[in-house]
């Protein structure tokens, strides 16, 4: 039965005319409230240096006398000293009670980690291979020689044919200029030919600048006569990706006609959240693969992590260069990728396995064991963990390379101290008297009468076992 503030008036005077009763009725030699002879009862009092109410475990006295909440009679907590009563975190169990909570320890070591981050994005062309088709002077498109985007082109291709009457008159100028030159070098006078050379040269640059090749400079010098249309050629390799004029249409200086980009290398802009990037870093390798083709597996590096966090995703664009030369990957395919991340520091950090903390979310709590002891015996302790890296977490701070942690059944010790109202993950601080204990027959709380350093008894263990 619990025992609580609403029946403790009752139930309190009626164990007391029932322990008078007993006390007449079997004499001297009946046992004691604690199940012991008198005798011993006087040796446990003799040895006992902290006393404590069963009903109320936060009250702790150095000699025996009453509750001073309830009014019942302290009993002796055994083997319990002031130095154990200050270790609110601890529990002590029984070696058969530490089997029947499934506990299991592993020593906290340092090693080296890796676990592998799962990322998701997408085919992006690289924006180093790009190029454009412009306008360098005004005038109307006459023809365009690439009518579909997607079309692959070669260097020195034809594109666009361009009239243009402010191109037309600085052929002309070439032209002159070029006959000027002819007549300053004929005259021999060496001033005169400088002068005309000079002026040549500035013509054929504003031609260039214009777009013109040398091989269609040298051409209209070789023909001699200026032509109203200029043809733009393609300035690298690749794909058509953008077709932003069409024929007839006036353009100015610097409007876009053709978007070209190579594509024997592409991108891969994949989305890492925040807690992702302490495991990525320039120059890891990234395996990926696309929907387009199940089963085949393509690779790259990282070349680029954005500095800048996106405020609606909350997501960081991770760049991943990867080739193409096959043309499989095409601009904005699904990728799926996956990395084999290493811990990011300085040596190998010291690690625990994933089972052992126990996380409220804000705090992380690990039970150590603690050495020397007759019983075992496991004390709570709060860590800082890093990230975390497969089957281990990093520790931060709270723990040394050596110490055991309980990696199995730490959820069992934390219950225990919870239902005696000490110090647990949930509850950092305790609550003193809010737990209210089974008060047994005898006059015991379980086994260890719930001092400082809790003692589970082989019972309570089953119990816990059997939930």
């Amino acid at each position: 039965m619990v025992l609580t503030r609403q029946n403790a008036k009752f139930v309190i005077p009626l164990l007391g005319v029932v322990a008078v009763l007993l006390i007449v009725l079997l004499g001297p030699s009946t046992p004691d409230r604690a199940g012991r002879a008198p005798g011993a009862g006087e040796h446990v009092e003799a040895e006992a240096r902290v006393w404590t109410c069963s009903m109320h475990p936060q009250v702790r006295q150095d000699r025996p006398g009453d509750c001073p909440i309830c009014g019942m009679d302290l009993i002796p907590v055994e083997g319990g000293t002031a130095e154990e009563v200050g270790a609110e975190r601890r529990l002590v169990v029984s070696a058969a009670a530490k089997g029947l909570m499934d506990i299991s320890t592993s020593r906290v070591e340092r090693r080296r980690v890796d676990q592998q981050v799962t990322l998701a994005g997408r085919v992006a062309y690289d924006e180093g291979l790009a190029s454009r088709i412009a306008a360098w002077v005004p005038g109307r498109i006459d023809r365009l020689h690439v009518n579909s985007a997607g079309a692959v082109v070669e260097r020195g291709q034809p594109m666009v044919d361009l009239y243009s009457p402010g191109l037309l008159a600085a052929q002309e100028e070439l032209l002159q200029s070029l006959g000027a030159l002819a007549r300053a070098e004929g005259a021999a006078t060496p001033a005169a030919a400088r002068a005309a050379g000079a002026t040549l040269d500035a013509v054929r640059e504003r031609l260039s600048l214009w777009g013109l090749s040398d091989e269609q400079i040298s051409e209209i010098e070789e023909r001699g006569t200026a032509e109203p249309v200029l043809t733009i050629l393609a300035p690298a390799d690749g794909t058509v990706i953008g077709i932003d004029a069409t024929e007839g249409a006036y353009v100015s200086t610097g409007s876009t006609i053709y978007s070209i980009v190579d594509l024997s290398r592409v991108w891969i802009e994949l989305d890492a959240y925040e807690s992702d990037l302490a495991r990525l870093g320039v120059g890891q390798v990234v395996d990926f693969s696309v929907d387009a083709y199940p089963g085949e597996r393509f690779r790259g590096e990282i070349s680029f992590i954005d500095p800048v966090v996106d405020a609606t995703t909350r997501a960081v664009t991770v760049r991943v260069e990867a080739d193409n030369s096959d043309g499989w990957l095409k601009p904005d395919m699904f990728v799926r990728a996956t990395v084999q991340a290493s811990y990011r520091g300085d040596g190998a950090p010291l690690v625990i396995p994933d089972s052992a903390p126990l996380l409220t979310g804000t705090r992380a709590v690990v039970y150590v064991e603690v050495p020397g002891t007759d019983s075992p015996t496991y004390e709570g302790r709060e860590v800082v963990l890093g990230p975390r890296a497969g089957d281990y977490y990093v520790v931060r701070s709270g723990l040394t390379e050596g110490e055991i942690v309980v990696t199995e059944g730490g959820f069992k010790i934390d219950s225990a101290l919870q239902i005696r109202a000490k110090p647990s993950m949930m509850n950092p601080e305790g609550e003193g008297g809010a737990g209210v204990r089974a008060h047994h027959g005898d006059g015991s709380v379980g086994e260890g009468r719930d001092a400082g350093e809790v003692h589970t008894s082989d019972a309570d263990a089953r119990e816990g076992h059997a939930h």
